[in-house]
């Protein structure tokens, strides 16, 4: 075994005649550090998170509440908020290329962080009437977004906003558009988030769980959705969500996250099918089925430990089923190894766990 190389992984995700170009990274993130200080003590949130995210894919972050998922996609926007603060790493924004720039280096006042945001990066976030303002119209939020990032007249930003909110499924944009967010439903407003989101055609769209609040139905529209806009406007996306099965009918490529840090990632397919790490294989045994019949779903053992007293060695051994005394609870944690296919896992006794 060897330790992961990220750019290596990354090249053997499927692909259908891509270019180099077109495969290129479009984010990499390397050795993400993002703490929080509290009256309990400094707690590491993220704590060394790699990933790349290709061009024109669906990459999933997956993981237990309180993993460092959503912490990682607020990192690379710059919207950690006091007392968290970026530690160490970089977010490389077009890595591959001359007119790369490191995310974590930009003033907070610089026009280039300002251009990033909402621009070349945008965000749906998990809950619409939070990140929406209940005193402004639909069509007011959508066209402000669009006039601070392209050089438009009001007139053509409104025809903007009405012909994105047509595209993302809402009927009669052209009333729609005069509407308040809380006339309108769920799923309408979870819309209006994505049609937000979308309207300026972002490189890079990150998707915060934007189906906690909806009923099942809507869930599977709003993903449908998503992965539809993705496919037409090439966006390159990243899922944050703590469920595999969304992951393995969306997603190309898939991290999965425990207490901060990566500790399998892979093509979706291998990981689904082939899962290295003991905590990959408990979240996908843990997914409901209709061959299950009348059998009590399977769960993780234990609980998700506090940040303030991560474990020593693998932080899963103490809920991990083949974690071995002297191996897995003694030193640093375990760095991410090259497995076969472009799989990568952390775990010191993944060769032995395949013959157990």
């Amino acid at each position: 075994m060897t330790r992961c190389d990220l750019n290596e992984t990354m090249t053997q995700l499927p692909q259908d005649n891509a270019t180099n170009q077109e495969t290129s990274p479009v984010l990499s993130v390397r050795d993400l550090q993002v703490h929080f200080k509290t009256h309990e003590g400094l707690i590491r949130a993220v704590n060394g998170v790699s990933f790349d995210v290709p061009r024109g894919s669906i990459v999933g972050l997956v993981g237990e509440s309180g993993c460092g998922k959503s912490v990682t996609a607020y990192s690379i926007l710059r919207l950690i908020q006091k007392p968290g603060f970026i530690a160490g790493g970089k977010i490389l924004f077009h890595p591959q290329e001359q007119s790369s720039f490191d995310i974590c280096q930009l003033s907070e006042k610089s026009r280039q962080l300002f251009e990033m945001r909402g621009g070349l990066a945008s965000m749906i976030f998990q809950e619409p009437m939070t990140a929406l303002s209940p005193v402004h119209t639909v069509g007011n939020q959508i066209t402000e977004a669009i006039m601070l990032h392209k050089d438009v007249t009001y007139q053509q930003a409104r025809q903007m906003a009405i012909d994105m909110l047509s595209k993302v499924g809402i009927p009669g944009p052209q009333r729609r558009i005069d509407q308040y967010t809380f006339e309108l439903s769920g799923g309408m407003r979870q819309r209006v988030m994505i049609a937000m989101a979308l309207v300026c055609r972002p490189q890079l769209l990150i998707a915060d769980e934007p189906t906690t609040a909806l009923d099942v139905t809507i869930q599977a529209q709003i993903m449908r959705l998503i992965k539809d806009l993705q496919a037409e406007m090439g966006t390159s996306t990243i899922l944050i969500t703590h469920d595999l099965g969304v992951v393995g009918q969306m997603c190309d490529h898939v991290v999965v996250m425990y207490l901060g840090r990566v500790v399998e990632s892979g093509p979706v397919r291998q990981i689904i099918h082939h899962p290295r790490h003991p905590y990959t294989q408990g979240l996908l045994a843990s997914l409901p089925s209709l061959a299950m019949e009348h059998a009590q779903l399977p769960s993780i053992a234990g609980s998700v430990p506090n940040l303030t007293d991560i474990p020593r060695g693998c932080p899963f051994h103490p809920r991990c089923p083949h974690a071995k005394e002297g191996a897995c609870d003694v030193g640093k944690p375990p760095e991410l190894v090259t497995l076969l296919n472009g799989q990568c896992a952390a775990c010191v006794r993944v060769n032995e766990i395949e013959h157990e």
